[in-house]
């Protein structure tokens, strides 16, 4: 009876045993993920990150800084969280081999508890059986001896019944302790896609106003060209117009010099010089008005410019007498309203 009441105390232990273990295990686990997990958050500056990578034996392994852009980090998220999924199964993996092997000592313990309690139940039997032949000395020894070991089967239901409360709730809080895990594990990567989507769109949004402030300055420029291509174009044409103009009144100026130049030859070589001057224009627009009617009508005219305004004359004639009766016949139209008329002696100026 000593030997099956050490045996069922050492079974307790051995449950016992195996239950902290179990315990200490799992909270060895959580803390190697929460480092894990911790490992990613410490960078040394915004642009470059240090990212952990696990080798197959479970190690971590520092990655040299990187040149972050979005499909980089998107990159090196995406090989994080394998990394940490790894860690977690291997590390549950372990927590569920140590859970079976408990289990299969559990199940060992309870194999032997029975078979042993069956032997007592037989023995039991067996000495009821012959009881009637025992004196009731023995029988009262026996008895008791059933008792203590009543008790002990007891005691050891008891001690089993507790580890194996306790593997369970060991059990529920691994199962709890890996739900948080996932927990923080798949906020921590929505927190981490929605930060790269945030920055993704301030990306977009600062190339975008970086491409309409280029689209502003190329539209302003080409606007500048135009104004100043106009302006050329405008300073070339009236540069034409002058230069037309200039031209204009160099040739109207040429051709007035020559007619003067040939009626001053005409007056200066020819036989007759009488004239028959019908104006005294102040300036050349009137002389060129009166000269206008005048050859409408038939007369020759020959203008002289003087001190006093422009010398607008008819003829010549061949003698005084012709000269007068064409000046009558000029201020009797009064068509030509010119009644001041009268015969000159005419002399070009170089020659008097």
């Amino acid at each position: 009876m000593s030997m099956n009441n050490k045996q069922r105390w050492m079974g307790g232990v051995v449950l016992l045993g195996g239950g902290v273990l179990l315990a200490a295990l799992l909270l060895k686990g959580n803390e190697e993920i929460k480092q894990v997990e911790a490992q990613p958050s410490a960078s040394t500056s915004p642009k470059t990150q240090t990212k952990p990578k696990q080798t197959t034996e479970g190690q971590m392994v520092q990655l040299q800084p990187l040149a972050v852009d979005v499909e980089t980090e998107k990159r090196l998220l995406e090989e994080q969280r394998r990394a940490r999924e790894k860690a977690v199964a291997e590390q549950e993996a372990r927590a569920a081999e140590f859970l079976a092997m408990q289990q299969q000592a559990e199940a060992d313990a309870a194999r032997k508890a029975a078979a042993e309690y069956a032997a007592i139940n037989a023995r039991r039997t067996a000495a009821q059986e012959s009881s009637d032949n025992i004196p009731p000395e023995l029988v009262g020894e026996a008895k008791a001896k059933n008792q203590q070991t009543n008790t002990v089967n007891k005691t050891t239901d008891t001690a089993k019944l507790d580890a194996e409360k306790k593997a369970a709730e060991a059990k529920r809080q691994a199962e709890a302790d890996k739900k948080a895990a996932d927990a923080r594990r798949q906020a921590e990567a929505d927190k981490k896609a929605t930060e790269a989507k945030r920055q993704a769109e301030a990306d977009k949004k600062a190339a975008e106003a970086k491409r309409q402030a280029e689209a502003d300055r190329k539209a302003a420029e080409a606007k500048r060209q135009a104004e100043a291509d106009k302006k050329s174009a405008e300073a070339k044409r009236q540069a034409e117009a002058d230069k037309k103009a200039s031209d204009a009144k160099r040739k109207a100026d040429a051709e007035k010099k020559a007619e003067a130049e040939k009626a001053r030859e005409l007056l200066e070589n020819g036989d007759k010089k009488w004239m028959v001057q019908v104006a005294l224009a102040a300036n050349q627009a009137n002389a060129d008005a009166v000269v206008s009617k005048l050859r409408a009508k038939g007369y020759k005219v020959t203008t002289s410019p003087t001190s006093k305004g422009i010398r607008i004359m008819v003829g010549p004639a061949k003698d005084r007498e012709t000269a007068d009766a064409a000046r009558k016949k000029i201020t009797s139209d009064s068509s030509l309203n010119m009644k001041s008329a009268w015969v000159i002696d005419w002399v070009p100026l170089d020659q008097r």
